[in-house]
């Protein structure tokens, strides 16, 4: 009997993960004390207990990560071990008094399981009531690919179920499989206690298994608390799963709407690479593991909160939308068509030449937003952006040396906030020799001026910085502060106003900044 291994850290080359997120339920164990240990347990799960009323039983821990790590050749290859009659790891499960099956280590196997026999590889009815029908376009064409993949491979559920009818109609080899359906399942184990004993187990096996990010840890410990609630909200537009279902129906409402807004400034519009417009969003993209600790950190830079701040679970949801508003705001600060914003441009501020997203950029540019509040500092900013522009795009490697020497993007973004502070101190004080200033600094001393061509690694990212080489020289700019405008943060002003008789004629119009226009300006 071959032996397959189905563990998280199994990878494969493609990186289209499959989202498989809403075939388990997920819900909170706390409270759901352990049935009594004489009950009776299942030894393994088959496809008819998916088709039975056993899967609706089936829950995910609520801090659980999302179930999206495997892409089309995993689920493939693991449903196809499992048709074989391969031995495959055990779904480890634990019993809660009220008859719930929460999975503690396999949510991905059982998934990619239910994703077969109920045809849903996250666009289907599932996904559709758990997204309130809003499901992103990658989301649709990589479950597309998905079920044609499987379709090619192995054939699907629908077939095997025809061959017990109408045998004539289906392929040969679903025949020899479709025999095995009725004898084979996944092998169970279950963990013995009480919920924190379950919580535990979680943790344990799955730090084993492939380890816990330090962010996601923060967010599974601290899942009640207002910035965990938030970043989770945000990172589904406010669909999903409801963390924040305790609260009264107009406070979800509210988390729901704050969510949706500083979603759509992040991940609008989508990026696809290699990258072929500027219209770029300032968050990355939405399909990476890292996409949810970026919006975490992102939240609590916004909130002024430290690793070490002490914070208590939100009961009421009041936290949880006060936070969001202040997020909102710094996001509407850095790129929206409100008047606040400065339009920053994404592919000036958080993209390095080479097209990959800099989380290091982002977190500094936003505590930088911060910075230039509460010291009232727009003024400088405007004053010298034009040029600030130009110095971070000429040397774009050097917050890509900070982040090495730090070793992540959430250690290294006060280092480049402090970098690019001292940056537009140098050009405010109308210093011709930047680089060579900041290199006098001790705290940046290290750093070098690098050829760029060496980190073109990819063809994708040498397409991506020919494009972007090219795109950005063409780039409209604000008539005002001389600084690049970005789809998502355009206003037009008039020239000479309208209540000094300037009129709406394209003569009289000119594209800025809406800060530049709303506060510059005037």
């Amino acid at each position: 009997m071959i032996i397959r291994n189905f563990s998280k850290n199994h990878n494969f080359v493609n990186m289209s993960k499959v989202n498989l997120d809403a075939l388990i339920p997920r819900e909170d164990f706390k409270d759901n004390s352990t049935v009594d240990e004489v009950s009776f347990k299942k030894n393994d799960f088959s496809i008819t207990d998916i088709e039975s009323f056993t899967a609706s039983y089936l829950r995910k821990p609520d801090f659980q990560r999302e179930t999206n790590e495997w892409d089309k050749e995993k689920i493939v290859d693991f449903i196809d071990s499992f048709l074989s009659g391969d031995l495959i790891p055990a779904i480890i499960l634990w019993k809660a008094r009220n008859g719930l099956l929460f999975v503690i280590d396999g949510s991905h196997r059982l998934s990619a399981l239910i994703a077969w026999v109920k045809n849903d590889y996250g666009d289907g009815e599932l996904s559709k009531r758990f997204y309130d029908s809003k499901i992103p376009e990658e989301q649709i064409e990589i479950a597309e690919e998905t079920r044609k993949f499987i379709r090619k491979r192995i054939g699907l559920y629908s077939d095997y179920k025809l061959a017990l009818t109408n045998p004539e109609k289906v392929d040969p080899q679903i025949l020899q499989k479709v025999k095995n359906l009725a004898s084979i399942g996944i092998q169970l184990q279950w963990v013995s206690g009480d919920d924190k004993k379950a919580e535990n187990s979680f943790i344990n096996i799955n730090q084993k298994s492939s380890p816990i990010d330090p962010t996601e840890l923060k967010l599974i410990k601290g899942r009640e608390r207002a910035n965990c609630i938030s970043a989770r909200a945000i990172i589904k537009s406010g669909t999903g799963h409801k963390y924040w279902s305790n609260f009264s129906d107009e406070t979800q409402q509210n988390i729901q709407t704050l969510a949706k807004d500083v979603y759509d400034i992040l991940f609008l519009p989508k990026l696809k690479t290699p990258i072929k417009t500027l219209d770029t969003p300032i968050g990355g993209p939405t399909f990476k593991a890292q996409t949810l600790p970026l919006v975490f950190e992102f939240v609590n830079i916004s909130n002024n909160l430290s690793d070490k701040a002490q914070l208590t679970n939100d009961t009421t949801g009041e936290e949880t939308i006060k936070y969001l508003k202040n997020t909102l705001k710094v996001a509407r600060r850095i790129n929206a068509e409100h008047q606040s914003s400065l339009g920053l441009h994404p592919v000036v501020y958080f993209y390095s030449q080479q097209g990959r997203h800099k989380p290091a950029s982002f977190y500094a540019i936003t505590a930088l937003m911060k910075d230039l509040d509460e010291k009232n500092g727009w003024g400088d900013f405007i004053e010298v952006r034009e040029n600030f522009e130009k110095f971070v795009l000429e040397n774009d490697d050097l917050v890509s040396q900070i982040t090495r020497k730090k070793r992540s993007g959430t250690d290294a973004y006060s280092d480049v906030k402090d970098f690019f502070l001292k940056v537009i101190e140098l050009l405010k004080n109308e210093q011709t020799d930047i680089l060579g200033e900041i290199l006098k600094i001790k705290k940046f001393n290290y750093l070098k001026v690098n050829d760029q061509e060496k980190y073109l690694s990819t063809n994708t990212e040498r397409k991506s910085s020919v494009f972007l080489k090219e795109a950005l020289s063409g780039c409209p700019k604000c008539k005002i502060c001389n600084g690049y405008l970005h789809t998502n943060s355009i206003s037009m002003d008039h020239k000479v106003r309208k209540r000094d008789g300037g009129g709406d004629s394209a003569d009289n119009l000119q594209m800025t900044h809406p800060y530049c226009n709303s506060t510059v300006k005037n």
